[in-house]
Protein backbone atom coordinates (compact mmCIF):
# COMPACT_ATOMS: atom_id res chain seq x y z
CA UNK A 1 0.00 0.00 0.00
CA UNK A 2 1.79 3.19 -1.06
CA UNK A 3 1.47 6.41 0.79
CA UNK A 4 -0.39 9.20 -1.06
CA UNK A 5 0.37 13.29 -0.57
CA UNK A 6 -1.09 16.39 -2.12
CA UNK A 7 0.87 19.35 -2.11
CA UNK A 8 -0.72 22.47 -0.97
CA UNK A 9 -1.37 24.00 -4.20
CA UNK A 10 -3.37 20.97 -5.38
CA UNK A 11 -5.32 21.64 -2.50
CA UNK A 12 -5.95 25.42 -3.43
CA UNK A 13 -7.10 23.82 -7.05
CA UNK A 14 -9.51 21.19 -5.29
CA UNK A 15 -11.25 23.96 -3.14
CA UNK A 16 -12.33 26.01 -6.20
CA UNK A 17 -13.84 22.78 -8.16
CA UNK A 18 -17.32 22.22 -7.87
CA UNK A 19 -18.37 19.33 -5.34
CA UNK A 20 -18.97 17.13 -8.42
CA UNK A 21 -15.38 17.18 -9.53
CA UNK A 22 -13.99 17.45 -6.11
CA UNK A 23 -15.49 14.05 -5.40
CA UNK A 24 -14.69 12.40 -8.60
CA UNK A 25 -10.52 13.67 -8.76
CA UNK A 26 -10.45 12.71 -5.01
CA UNK A 27 -11.80 8.96 -5.47
CA UNK A 28 -8.87 8.92 -8.20
CA UNK A 29 -6.56 10.17 -5.95
CA UNK A 30 -7.37 7.90 -3.06
CA UNK A 31 -7.22 4.83 -5.30
CA UNK A 32 -3.71 5.66 -6.11
CA UNK A 33 -2.90 4.35 -2.65
CA UNK A 34 -3.83 0.85 -3.76
CA UNK A 35 -2.77 0.84 -7.54
CA UNK A 36 -0.43 3.63 -8.06
CA UNK A 37 -0.67 2.76 -11.65
CA UNK A 38 -4.14 2.16 -12.87
CA UNK A 39 -5.07 1.56 -16.41
CA UNK A 40 -5.05 4.71 -18.75
CA UNK A 41 -2.21 6.07 -16.34
CA UNK A 42 0.45 7.46 -18.89
CA UNK A 43 4.26 7.97 -18.36
CA UNK A 44 5.35 11.99 -19.24
CA UNK A 45 7.67 12.33 -21.80
CA UNK A 46 10.91 13.58 -20.48
CA UNK A 47 10.29 12.58 -17.05
CA UNK A 48 11.95 10.67 -14.91
CA UNK A 49 8.76 9.60 -12.22
CA UNK A 50 5.80 11.88 -13.55
CA UNK A 51 2.44 9.98 -14.46
CA UNK A 52 -0.64 11.50 -14.98
CA UNK A 53 -4.74 10.02 -15.13
CA UNK A 54 -7.33 11.61 -16.52
CA UNK A 55 -10.45 12.65 -14.57
CA UNK A 56 -13.31 13.95 -16.95
CA UNK A 57 -11.59 16.47 -18.55
CA UNK A 58 -9.20 17.15 -15.62
CA UNK A 59 -5.77 15.43 -15.61
CA UNK A 60 -3.92 14.43 -12.58
CA UNK A 61 0.15 14.44 -12.15
CA UNK A 62 1.95 13.03 -9.99
CA UNK A 63 5.27 11.34 -9.20
CA UNK A 64 5.62 7.35 -8.11
CA UNK A 65 8.46 6.78 -5.45
CA UNK A 66 8.78 2.78 -5.63
CA UNK A 67 11.41 2.19 -3.19
CA UNK A 68 9.45 4.62 -0.29
CA UNK A 69 6.13 3.17 -1.22
CA UNK A 70 5.04 7.15 -2.02
CA UNK A 71 3.00 8.87 -4.21
CA UNK A 72 3.00 12.95 -4.25
CA UNK A 73 0.12 14.73 -6.26
CA UNK A 74 1.92 17.36 -8.25
CA UNK A 75 -0.62 19.14 -10.32
CA UNK A 76 -4.29 18.99 -11.05
CA UNK A 77 -5.85 20.91 -13.83
CA UNK A 78 -7.11 20.96 -17.19
CA UNK A 79 -6.23 19.62 -19.90
CA UNK A 80 -5.50 22.44 -22.19
CA UNK A 81 -3.27 24.41 -18.62
CA UNK A 82 -1.77 21.95 -17.12
CA UNK A 83 0.98 20.80 -19.06
CA UNK A 84 1.77 24.64 -19.36
CA UNK A 85 1.90 25.32 -15.93
CA UNK A 86 4.37 21.85 -15.64
CA UNK A 87 6.54 22.96 -17.33
CA UNK A 88 7.31 26.05 -15.97
CA UNK A 89 7.76 24.18 -12.30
Amino acid sequence: MYSVYVTKSVEKTLKKLSRRDQKRIGDAISSLATNPRPNGVCKLAGENSLYRIRVGDYRIIYDIQDKKLTVLVIRIGLRGEIYRELWKL
